[in-house]
């Protein structure tokens, strides 16, 4: 979020219509004291998305502390959140047909536990409740697959509801590879993209 302008803008819309439930659910998750929350950026669709990416946890530009923008954010200064970005620019998903989330949305920067995993759970079906026209999951990384396992397995009905696309996550520890193992993974990742577009139309 280097555009002032931009930030000022996502900063005075995190009560828009849209966007205010899903950020109500961010402030009840502060309140339960595990830690900070990011909000989720106005960009997005909120309650009229209709698919979520599940990534591993906030990043360090989230946080304001680490001079990040307080925000999940296709904008964040970071390249999982550039390459999430252009992925979704070549598929021609608009933001504002989506919604981002973490398996452990509480900020840790490091990947959760099986126990943190399981916190996630009630975080996610709150947040699926209020994402009435929600059809697409994108899970991106192992993180979010556990997640998603564990989810399915309490909540098989609700879990049902939905296509999952399960795929890496775009940050740059994926590509930590041999150039071939890159290329195949960024492959997979244009394919899922790809894949999510044609199940929105």
């Amino acid at each position: 979020m280097k555009d002032a302008a931009f930030r000022r803008s996502q900063e005075a819309g995190i009560r828009l219509p849209h966007i205010a439930p899903i950020n109500a659910l961010v402030d009840e998750l502060r309140e339960e004291g595990r830690g900070w929350v990011p909000y989720v950026a106005p960009l997005y669709g909120g309650v009229e998305a209709e698919m979520l990416s599940i990534l591993r946890d906030p990043g360090p530009m989230t946080n304001p502390k680490q001079k990040g923008s307080g925000f999940l954010c296709l904008e964040n200064d970071d390249p999982a959140a550039a390459r999430f970005a252009t992925l979704l620019a070549e598929a021609v998903i608009a933001p504002d047909r989506m919604i981002p989330w973490n398996a452990y949305p509480w900020y840790i920067n490091a990947p959760p536990n099986a126990a943190q995993r399981a916190m996630g759970i009630d975080p996610l079906r709150r947040l699926l409740a209020l994402l009435p026209r929600l059809r697409v999951v994108m899970l991106n990384g192992g993180e979010a697959k556990s997640l998603w396992l564990k989810f399915r397995k309490r909540y098989p009905a609700e879990a049902e509801r939905y296509d999952v696309l399960p795929t890496y996550h775009t940050s740059n520890q994926a590509f930590f590879a041999p150039r071939e193992v890159r290329e195949v993974r960024m492959a997979q990742l244009r394919e899922t993209f790809a894949s999510a577009a044609a199940l929105l139309g």
